[in-house]
């Protein structure tokens, strides 16, 4: 059993900078694979970024590649999703997710998500 809450998100302007965090409660957090995913209106939700639960491996999705990174503090019970140089299409609700299952970039594999946490970018 995991419990996310995400925080960090906001407005920023085009090419700014943003970190996003996902605060986990659980003894498993240690052990799970993490991943952001993100959705805008309309549109589905798409993997961001994901790490497995060493930190030692971490899949970043072709858009962001690059620009965002993830990371984590297993320590503080923390994931994080370092976000530069963002672009109006970054602009989503970003979610943050647990499996303690095989990583990877597919929703089915998460079995815990976040509330989400608002990034806006404008112009």
């Amino acid at each position: 059993q995991v419990q996310l809450v995400e925080s960090g998100g906001g407005l920023v302007q085009a090419g700014g900078s943003l970190r996003l965090s996902c605060a986990a409660s659980g003894r498993t957090f240690s052990s799970s694979n993490m991943a952001w995913f993100r959705q805008a209106p309309g549109k589905e939700r798409q993997f961001v970024a994901a790490v497995r639960w060493s930190g030692d491996s971490t899949l970043h999705a072709d858009s962001v590649k690059g620009r965002f990174s993830i990371s984590r503090d297993n320590g503080k019970n923390t994931v994080y999703l370092q976000m530069n140089s963002l672009k109006l299409e970054d602009t989503a609700a970003y979610y943050c997710a647990a499996t303690q299952r095989y990583w990877g970039s597919a929703k089915q594999l998460y079995d815990y998500w976040g509330q989400g946490t608002q990034v806006t970018v404008s112009s």
